[in-house]
């Protein structure tokens, strides 16, 4: 049996998969059944996975009830969040030491999450793969680096982060549970969590994943070619819209250009073809005065080609979006010759 397992995992890294694998099957009766059983207790897992996954008959229906009940149910909690933060830090620079450490803190983790439905990434990875293998399902956790707008990472940043993939037939497929609950919002009286179900990190396309998901062994991108790390933390910040509309930003692949005034820059994008090309334009912030451009657009096989020619010199922050929602964002500086 476990030659099996190992020639699965072996043989498989490089076929991965992503939602669009999965067209004919309507969610809709997965997400009713979890919604159906909204606010019920952790204290008996096995009966609560049965109950979201008794009447499906395929694997990627089950596991769609389990990922939105976790996202549905599941609180961030952010203090939990910096506790763990902070110890992964002071581990850095030891990576065996780290992951003896994750392998026993994660359990300490879920039992407090059982208790008070509140967790940060590390639960919610950990109950991702204890209620798949309780529908008998395959599920790993991945531990690395996530990047977004107020997470910057260096060369020297620590593990950060963790999410989940998961085998479906015979294809494994990324997914972050964390990303999908909500959002922190920063208030006077300190952060709190919004529950904001977020669809685009379920079954995510591993090319876009990779835009912010970093892990610490490579086979878990699920990747042919995976990008160094430091081509990941010099790439541009992409936001949820990108992942809830599947648009990957392929060129620049760096965050941070240059040119010169009355020089055009083109971001190219990797765009589903149900994508509206009028609804695509930038937005340039220079000297805290923000524009909506209509850029010059091309299409081609696999997406878009936003051009835009810079007639002023200056440092301009480039938002590419997507239904007025950023999708991706650049810094340009524009010098004068």
């Amino acid at each position: 049996m476990k030659l099996v397992y190992l020639f699965i995992l072996t043989g498989l890294y490089n076929s991965y998969g992503q939602r669009s694998d999965f067209l004919e099957i309507d969610f809709k009766k997965a997400d009713s059944v979890a919604l159906s059983h909204k606010g019920a207790s952790l204290k008996n897992l096995p009966l609560l996975t049965y109950n979201l996954t008794g009447n499906f008959t395929t694997d990627v229906e089950k596991f769609r009830a389990i990922y939105t009940w976790i996202c549905t149910n599941i609180e961030n909690d952010y203090t939990a969040y910096l506790r763990t933060s902070n110890k992964r830090k002071k581990l850095s620079d030891d990576r065996e030491e780290f992951l003896k450490w994750n392998h026993s803190f994660t359990p300490k983790v879920f039992e407090k999450l059982l208790t008070t439905k509140k967790t940060a990434c590390t639960g919610y990875a950990y109950l991702i793969k204890e209620m798949a293998n309780l529908a008998g399902l395959k599920s790993e956790i991945v531990d690395g680096h996530g990047r977004t707008a107020t997470l910057r990472l260096q060369e020297e940043s620590s593990a950060n982060h963790s999410w989940n993939t998961i085998l479906l037939q015979n294809k494994w497929y990324v997914c972050d549970a964390t990303w999908s609950a909500g959002l922190i919002v920063v208030e006077e009286d300190g952060p709190r969590f919004k529950s904001q179900y977020t669809d685009g990190y379920f079954l995510a396309d591993p090319q876009l994943f990779i835009k912010n998901h970093y892990p610490l062994e490579a086979k878990w991108s699920l990747l042919e070619k995976v990008p160094s790390y430091t081509e990941f933390i010099t790439g541009p910040v992409v936001y949820k819209p990108a992942f809830s509309n599947n648009i990957i930003p392929i060129a620049p692949q760096q965050m941070y250009l240059e040119t010169v005034k009355n020089k055009s820059v083109s971001f190219e994008l990797t765009t589903p073809e149900l994508v509206n090309e009028k609804e695509l334009n930038l937005l340039l912030v220079h000297n805290e005065t923000t524009t909506k451009i209509e850029p010059e657009i091309t299409n081609n096989d696999t997406g878009h080609t936003l051009k835009h020619r810079f007639e002023r010199a200056g440092s301009f922050d480039v938002h590419v979006q997507y239904k007025d929602a950023i999708v991706a964002t650049y810094v340009v500086k524009v010098r004068r010759k």
